[in-house]
């Protein structure tokens, strides 16, 4: 098993005390960080549907994102430019009248490792504090508004309208959550539909980057 493949295997089991010092073999190796971060986002991913399969709960999933994290720092000064706002801001926050947060923290680090300055506005975030955290933070690439609960999806509609009708430019918008589906997503003006944490990573960079 390569270093990259114990490291994917380790975050995966939340081992947490093994994965910086992994990762730091892995790269005296010469792989990059990169690759090895990709990596970290594909065990994330696999913990994720595992996640969502009901194999995993939710004290395991934590435990891997603490092991990826600790990885994370490691990577972080080898990493584009060593600097964590390489790719831009990007505000996230769990749309108004709803309370989860796991999705999003999930998101949030892995959109951050990705290489993005994160905002995170919590949870139960009106329309308006999105609005106005794009105008109190520079070169904001990415919004990101999480909905855990269908009985928020309007207000992620809401949000969405809100954003666009502001006149702010310069940033896309992403949209993510349980009850979400990427033909909600668009029906709605969203630039993208991200299904887990990882995928989110890696489409948050995408999009920065046609920007």
């Amino acid at each position: 098993m390569s270093k990259i493949e114990e490291v994917k295997a380790n975050v995966e089991k939340g081992k947490t005390k093994l994965v910086p010092g992994l990762v730091q073999e892995a790269l005296d190796e010469g792989s990059s960080a990169m690759d090895i971060l990709q990596a970290m986002i594909e065990a994330m991913g696999v913990v994720g549907d595992k996640f969502s399969s009901g194999i995993l709960f939710v004290p395991e999933m934590l435990i891997a994102a603490k092991a990826m994290s600790l990885g994370v720092n490691v990577l972080r000064p080898h990493l584009e430019g060593g600097a964590a706002a390489s790719l831009g801001t990007c505000v996230i926050g769990t749309v108004k009248g709803d309370l989860h947060d796991i999705g999003k923290n999930l998101v949030s680090m892995m959109v951050g490792s990705a290489g993005f300055n994160m905002v995170d506005l919590g949870v139960d975030v009106p329309a308006e504090k999105f609005i106005q955290a794009v105008k109190d933070h520079k070169d904001v690439k990415i919004v990101a508004c999480s909905g855990l609960l269908s009985t928020t999806m309007p207000a992620m509609r809401e949000t969405l309208a809100a954003i666009k009708a502001s006149g702010l430019s310069g940033f896309k918008v992403m949209v993510g959550g349980a009850p979400v589906t990427p033909e909600f997503a668009f029906e709605i003006g969203a630039d993208a539909y991200a299904a887990d944490a990882g995928s989110a990573a890696v489409k948050a960079k995408e999009l920065a980057l046609s920007l």
